[in-house]
């Protein structure tokens, strides 16, 4: 059976030429469905929880369309912008969208505009909250192959930065040391400790790749979050990271020894260490060269390609992606595989010739008429 998956969006508003400007205050007073981020130059929305792609594609698409309505009536020039970081500035200032807010105010004295950046949360209904533990144990230690498929941050105030994914090579992760939680007592136990620290303000104030979720954390959870994926604004490639999330836990819920506390040959003295520090150290390497990069797996610690691990799991899921109809979804993983993804592509513009502006230009015309043909093709009218 198919599991529930809603996403969380963050995106920027601005000018066609690529140029970001702050607009979350007239855009969340006048569309429902849409949230302030701390900094202005970003807003959210959240898509409901469902369990079939073809909806979920709908759901993705019409907000964003009814916000590109909406920016057109305050200027024709306001769009959405493509991208995981301020690609065209400015970093150095941050924009409070609500400077009454006292979180808010905390965010941006301790972390900057490190935190002003734009990703996909990719949520993922689990029930059972020891099963939803050894999902978000199995995810996490390959959530740098998600963050690989949605790289695309290589930019940042104008200038290409030598990251693929700029966003999650400066995004602050928080607290410093977050474990591999064992069970849900584990995590319930650790959270409340974090809370008496002060190393979490709250229990939303756990910023990692991959975390468990619900309406009354710790307590009562009901899903797994992914939050290391970068903006992926192609809502078909991000189906498919999603049909690939979907498929490997699905996996895991057919074999519970996936889970690397188990089955992983690494020492069993110091095998959760050597699992984080495995998965740190592939975070930053994916963060550096995304499909490009060399990986240790945590199955044996031995070196492999990120482009060959999507490849074997790819593999090892698609049977399930068909058992449950959704290979369909699944397969464009391989064109991202063969053709990069979006930093890639955008680095091979800059190579050519072009400059940030002009290619962040470019994409948001191509945005638009995706958006357009999907909402034509596929969904009702906004």
């Amino acid at each position: 059976m198919l599991l529930s998956k809603g996403f969380e969006v963050e995106m920027y508003t601005g000018h066609t030429d690529g140029t970001i400007i702050g607009l979350s205050d007239k855009i969340v007073k006048s569309l429902s469905g849409f949230v302030r981020e701390p900094d202005s130059r970003n807003v959210e929305y959240t898509t409901p929880p469902l369990q079939h792609y073809d909806q979920l594609l709908c759901e993705l698409v019409t907000p964003r369309r009814r916000l590109r309505q909406f920016l057109k009536t305050l200027d024709p020039s306001y769009t959405i912008l493509p991208g995981s970081t301020l690609a065209t500035g400015n970093s150095q200032i941050f924009y409070r969208s609500d400077p009454k807010n006292p979180y808010h105010a905390y965010i941006e004295q301790t972390y900057g505009t490190n935190v002003v950046t734009a990703s996909i949360h990719i949520n993922l209904g689990i029930s059972d909250p020891e099963v939803l533990m050894r999902a978000c144990r199995l995810i996490r230690v390959e959530a740098p192959l998600i963050l690989a498929l949605s790289a695309s941050s290589p930019f940042l105030d104008n200038q290409v930065t030598g990251y693929h994914s700029s966003r999650w090579h400066v995004f602050p992760q928080t607290p410093s040391h977050v474990p591999l939680f064992e069970s849900h007592a584990h995590f319930i136990k650790w959270t409340e400790e974090q809370l008496k620290l002060g190393t979490m303000k709250n229990v939303r104030h756990l910023w990692n790749s991959v975390r468990p979720n619900g309406d009354c954390r710790p307590y009562k959870l009901n899903r797994l979050e992914v939050r290391i994926s970068d903006l992926v604004t192609d809502p078909i490639h991000l189906l498919a990271i999603t049909a690939l999330l979907e498929s490997r836990i699905l996996q895991l819920q057919q074999d519970p020894n996936l889970d690397p506390l188990v089955s992983s040959q690494l020492p069993s003295h110091n095998r959760h260490d050597d699992l984080l520090s495995i998965t740190e150290a592939n975070e930053k390497a994916v963060a550096k060269a995304s499909l490009d990069a060399e990986l240790q797996h945590w199955y044996d610690g031995q070196p492999i390609n990120t482009t060959d691990w999507i490849t074997q799991i790819y593999n090892e899921v698609l049977p399930i992606a068909k058992a449950q109809g959704i290979a369909c979804f699944l397969t464009p993983i391989k064109q991202i595989l063969r053709e990069g993804n979006q930093a890639q592509n955008w680095l091979k513009q800059v190579d050519t010739g072009l400059d940030v502006a002009q290619v962040m230009a470019q994409t948001i015309q191509i945005m638009e008429r995706q958006e357009q043909a999907l909402q034509s093709d596929l969904c009702q009218p906004v």
